[in-house]
């Protein structure tokens, strides 16, 4: 098992990543000093293939377990199903002795840490990522949310998990599309931030495709490391951490006007990267040689980068309600090389949306 701590003062926690860790769950519970029940929250996809291993895990360990079951998908990310992670707690007078268990991918592990932070105004939860995406990216920084009508993660805290383990098990039963959905957030460490994580991706992307674990374990350890320095340096994302929303922007309107869970949010922030890509090669922060390694690193994981045909002006009013909007402009992070970067404010995005089309 590969550990890798986020210093964050009283707020640090590990990150365990390996293979056959669930059934230690209750026991890495026990170590951290949780205490009091356990509220499993999960969907009936993930609860079906792992919630019984996790259970026994955390009721082996000495907790009471009740379990939360939500709707399964993007679209399911929102106030109406959060009430009903608030109705479930109350109604079985979980107290702030409680804890949060989240089982699933981003979407579980956002709602269980947005309802952690603010049920009776804070109580601990557990990250469980059992997606690659989720393993990577979402399931540590803590970062928490839903989504609005208007825009992807608007309404959400800051909040840190007092623990994420990211079984590697779990990997072998996901689908291939939503795989491939975290092969992206991995590429968007290498793209910005890492020249040698991106090499390794490309050198290993047979291993990649066929998720072994040796590879796997690597490039899951790498961008946890990765965003976990990001991290600590800034909590909340007053300047340095915004480089983890490179190809964010336009992949959250990309979501937002297709439709919550149409275009997966990897797929999504792939089209983001791509076209960021090209924009950063208009600037001259970027070759057109390193840019078409970046669109073709993409496009051999499968993954799309051609930005979906929607009026310009929904976009722009999409990105207008963007969370990172500040002072009147958006901050975009551009490319500077294969794994540097650029932060800059976009005033005028119109005429930035404008030169993504036929940029590929």
């Amino acid at each position: 098992m590969k550990i890798i701590t986020v210093g964050l003062d009283e707020r640090s926690y590990n990150i365990h990543i390996g293979c056959g860790l669930l059934d230690g769950l209750g026991a890495d519970c026990n170590r951290i000093g949780l205490k009091g029940t356990a509220a499993v929250i999960t969907n009936p996809v993930v609860g079906a293939l792992y919630l019984p291993l996790v259970k026994d895990s955390l009721e082996r360990a000495g907790y009471d377990v009740r379990v939360i079951e939500l709707p399964d998908g993007e679209e399911f990310k929102n106030a109406a199903t959060l009430d009903l992670i608030y109705d479930a707690m109350i109604t079985e007078g979980l107290d702030r002795g409680a804890f949060i268990v989240a089982l699933g991918g981003g979407v579980i592990g956002d709602m269980a840490g947005f309802a952690a932070a603010t049920f009776l105004r804070g109580i601990p939860f557990v990250q469980v990522p059992t997606t690659l995406l989720a393993q990577v990216d979402s399931s540590v920084g803590g970062k928490t949310g839903i989504n609005h009508r208007l825009g992807k993660n608007l309404i959400g805290a800051f909040y840190q998990p007092k623990l994420v383990l990211a079984d590697l098990d779990t990997l072998d039963t996901l689908a291939e599309r939503e795989y491939l959905c975290g092969i992206a957030e991995i590429l968007k460490y290498g793209a910005c931030l890492d020249r040698s994580l991106f090499d390794y991706i490309s050198e290993k992307s047979g291993d990649l495709k066929a998720r072994d674990k040796v590879a796997l374990e690597h490039i899951v350890g790498e961008s946890c490391t990765i965003k976990g320095s990001v991290v600590e340096r800034d909590e909340h994302e007053g300047g340095l951490r915004a480089v983890l929303n490179y190809g964010h922007t336009i992949g959250h309107a990309v979501e937002t006007l297709a439709g919550y869970g149409k275009i997966k949010h990897g797929e999504a922030v792939a089209i983001g990267m791509a076209q960021i890509a090209g924009l950063s090669f208009l600037k001259g922060l970027l070759t057109s040689d390193d840019r078409n390694l970046i669109v073709k690193l993409i496009r051999e994981f499968g993954l799309p980068t051609e930005l979906p045909v929607f009026p310009i002006d929904a976009y722009l009013e999409i990105i207008s309600h963007d969370k990172k909007k500040r002072d009147g402009g958006v901050n975009f992070i551009f490319n500077h090389g294969i794994g540097g970067f650029k932060i800059e404010k976009i005033i005028d995005l119109r005429t930035l949306l404008s030169d993504c089309v036929n940029q590929l």
